[in-house]
């Protein structure tokens, strides 16, 4: 399924697709410049949707990027297709607080 919306962010592309849930599809690199834009679009959606985060196509994350990565479950956003890496370190910084 083609998305509905494909943004291009530097080297991140963000792309927006919707049946039963919202998925953005999130390919290249995250970083900091990013994640303001990312969390508008998160916060456009209603409210009553579940929002999911496809990071298939995601290459590279800076600290910045996990950081909103771990702050994403809490929130009732799901990660898809995200690298184990990626979940280590979210697990890792949780313990650590």
């Amino acid at each position: 399924m083609e998305p509905d919306v494909l943004r291009p962010y530097g080297m991140l592309r963000i792309g927006r697709r919707e049946n039963e849930n919202v998925v953005f599809t999130l390919s290249g690199r995250i970083d900091i410049e990013h994640i303001a834009e990312l969390k508008a679009l998160i916060g456009a959606e209603a409210k009553d949707c579940r929002i999911i985060l496809d990071l298939k196509e995601l290459t590279l994350t800076g600290q910045d990027g996990f950081a909103f990565h771990a702050q994403c479950t809490p929130a009732g956003i799901a990660l898809a297709s995200c690298d184990p890496y990626i979940r280590e370190w979210i697990a890792r910084h949780r313990t650590e607080r």
